[in-house]
């Protein structure tokens, strides 16, 4: 049967050039209790939410987004609508849970792994999810980066040389304008040793009409940028949001998408894998599937780590490669990301390898003895190797 998306439900009274306007959409997203009240009737629980006011994470989506949200407890409502657990004292709270504050260099620059840097442009996203990892950074409303900051950033990255990567970030960087990504897709560019940018978004998800002819062409023309989209559930794959990914590979632009398991949300393989099979049809590359982080008001989202394992292992075998996301946790305080796969192995005897399938196909593996192992000859590609490793210390 051939995979179907469908559209939106345009609210009443909304011309349809307004409703498929991506400025039309930031400009009337929901933020108070009242424009909420309009569309919604308030839970018990989101009321008290949206009566603590300020000690809350700051609270907004788009018209769209919000008309795929159904009742109280629905998925989608639980990613965009406030709740008074958010309140509570969980079990592991923290404000800046990747440790990024620490491996902050200058301004806006998160310089975490050796190759590769996190350029925060902006700090404002269109729809504020409730278990955002950089609650200690996003929803201040700082819009662009500050010139003083943007050429601090710029000039940390130029005198890297073994930053390989810059991956935009914030906030959403696609809430800038053209013109603003523009200038940061081609100052990027201009630095010789910048391979790959990469662009980590959820407007394909929340606001799929900011992929415009427009923004396709910028992206083209700075290539190789990587577009990193970021749906948790099928039912964020509507008709629009099919079509704006379409709209990039079409066009040239790798898009690779990262889920996260959140609980009572998508913490079931079935529902994982009707995401993953309906985005490489799209032909978008199920990229991670992290573990929540632990940051402050998302207990209540977490799900357990033996939970996401065995969300994984039941797919094994069953679903496509391509299909199949990297199990991941980001160690709290910075540690890095791990990654978890199912462990087939049941024993070993020195370089034999005994494992059992997971259909129950029982092999051994038997390793070439360690005598027998030779290196090959890396003369040719050991300084930019150095290069690479050293790039958190070293300048030129």
């Amino acid at each position: 049967m051939k995979l179907q998306f469908s559209p939106s439900q345009r609210w009443p009274n909304v011309s349809e050039a307004d409703w498929n306007s991506w400025t039309w959409q930031l400009r009337h997203s929901l933020k108070t209790q009242s424009d909420f009240s309009a569309h919604f009737e308030l839970s018990q629980d989101e009321r008290a939410a949206f009566e603590a006011g300020k000690e809350l994470f700051n609270i907004r989506a788009t018209p769209y987004y919000a008309s795929l949200a159904g009742g109280p407890g629905e998925s989608i409502r639980q990613i965009l609508m406030p709740h008074r657990f958010e309140l509570s004292e969980g079990l592991q709270q923290m404000l800046d849970p990747l440790g990024e504050k620490k491996n902050n260099p200058v301004s806006r620059v998160i310089h975490r792994y050796s190759d590769r840097v996190l350029f925060l442009i902006t700090d404002i996203c269109s729809v504020y999810c409730r278990f955002c990892t950089r609650k200690h950074f996003t929803g201040q409303d700082q819009a662009f980066i500050k010139n003083e900051e943007y050429e601090a950033a710029l000039n940390y990255i130029k005198s890297h040389p073994g930053i390989r990567e810059v991956i935009l970030s914030g906030g959403d960087p696609l809430t800038v304008s053209d013109a603003q990504l523009d200038r940061v897709l081609g100052d990027l560019r201009a630095i010789d040793h910048v391979e790959i940018i990469r662009i980590g978004t959820r407007m394909p998800t929340v606001c799929p009409m900011r992929v415009t002819d427009d923004l396709v062409k910028i992206l083209k023309k700075h290539k190789p940028v990587f577009l990193m989209s970021h749906f948790n559930h099928p039912n964020e794959l509507t008709l629009e949001a099919a079509t704006a990914l379409e709209k990039l590979v079409d066009n040239g632009v790798p898009v690779m998408n990262q889920m996260v398991l959140l609980n009572g949300i998508n913490n079931h393989p079935v529902i994982v894998q009707a995401l993953n099979r309906r985005l490489l049809y799209l032909r978008v590359k199920p990229y991670y599937m992290f573990q929540c982080d632990p940051s402050q008001g998302t207990d209540h989202l977490r799900t357990s780590v033996e939970d996401s394992l065995e969300i994984q292992k039941e797919m094994w075998g069953h679903l496509s490669g391509l299909a199949m996301p990297n199990l991941s946790v980001d160690i709290p305080n910075g540690g890095g990301k791990t990654y978890f796969v199912p462990d087939f192995q049941v024993g070993q005897k020195g370089n034999v390898r005994e494992f059992v399938g997971w259909d129950g196909v029982e092999a051994k593996y038997i390793s070439p003895a360690p005598e027998k192992i030779k290196k090959p000859d890396i003369t040719q590609y050991a300084e930019e190797w150095q290069a690479l490793k050293s790039s958190k210390t070293v300048k030129i």
